[in-house]
């Protein structure tokens, strides 16, 4: 078994008082008995978080920074196959415009329903009607866009943009090529042309009278072409919604709770000589710990050891 476990820890005072108050007793043990392996450490400001760079590590994919091809691994559980041609996700969001910037709302915050996004996706599915491309619809917050354009395209993943300062994440890599700059103000572009279409559109009107947030503008992430992906890998994200959200009383329940849940059964596997990997991800980087073979000695000695989860996570 190998568990992955995103936004394991922060960058924040805030989260890391809370991990230093955190009992998490399986997750301390599995430190102690498992071997640190591969690590990929960078800093908080990658296009890809660390458990995208993890995933694309263990699955062995060719790519970068904001260039591996989440949006056509997903479409295929969504089962729409995009064979060889360049894909991306995108998301419907809301913008918030702020006195100094701004920030993108979660999408998960909006609760768009599918005849809601099945409007918004007919009133601007035109403005992507060029030639060899086309626009999916899969589900409320996941439409497919297809175009050459995007077989190499950078973007920054979503979950790096939520509750942030959008500009920071629009950005342009001086080291870009010319035509992957033109690329970029191709997304710009249909980014402006996007809003504009959705200012006053009555679905917008609708949700505002309600209190709800109107959707304004979508977000392009996940940008390539399919790869394979091999390595069976159990993703448990629990740990998301409270991090982005910084309910850190929620965030350390979540941790309880997989600690409790998950991790103390993963030990006693680990205990029974059977194969255990564990991947921690922050948000700059991630550590894999393995189960490797340990002889009677070092069993002896590890029931002595103690780790503090906390001394590791707070370097991710």
């Amino acid at each position: 078994m190998h568990l992955l476990i995103p936004y394991a820890s922060a960058l924040s005072d805030a989260s890391a008082h809370t991990l230093r108050d955190l009992s998490l007793p399986n997750l301390g043990r599995l430190m102690t008995v498992l071997k640190a392996r591969a690590s990929d450490i960078d800093d908080e400001y990658t296009l890809s978080p660390p458990h995208e760079r993890a995933l694309a590590h263990a699955h062995g994919w060719q790519g970068g920074d904001g260039r591996w091809p989440w949006a056509a691994l997903q479409a295929a559980t969504d089962g729409i196959d995009m064979g060889t041609r360049p894909c991306g996700l995108l998301t419907p969001v809301h913008w918030h415009v702020g006195r100094e910037h701004i920030t993108l709302a979660d999408p998960a915050a909006l609760n768009l329903s599918a005849d809601e996004s099945r409007a918004l996706f007919d009133a601007v599915n035109p403005l992507f009607d060029e030639d060899q491309s086309a626009l999916t619809w899969a589900s409320p917050l996941r439409w497919y866009l297809v175009h050459a354009h995007l077989a190499d395209l950078p973007c920054a993943s979503i979950d790096r943009v939520i509750g942030r300062n959008v500009d920071l994440w629009l950005r342009s890599d001086p080291q870009a090529s010319s035509d992957q700059l033109a690329r970029t103000r191709w997304v710009r572009r249909l980014q402006n042309e996007v809003q504009m279409l959705l200012h006053q559109h009555p679905v917008n009107e609708s949700r505002e009278a309600r209190g709800e947030l109107p959707v304004n503008s979508f977000w392009l992430s996940g940008c390539g072409r399919a790869q394979a992906a091999p390595a069976v890998i159990t993703v448990d994200d629990r740990l998301r919604a409270p991090l982005l959200a910084e309910d850190w009383a929620g965030w350390a329940d979540a941790w309880r709770a997989l600690d409790a849940e998950v991790l103390a059964p993963l030990l006693s596997r680990v205990a029974q000589g059977e194969p255990a990997s564990i991947t921690l991800c922050g948000e700059r980087g991630w550590q894999r710990f393995d189960a490797a073979p340990r002889s009677l000695w070092q069993q002896l000695v590890d029931r002595f050891k103690t780790v503090e989860p906390h001394a590791v996570l707070s370097a991710l």
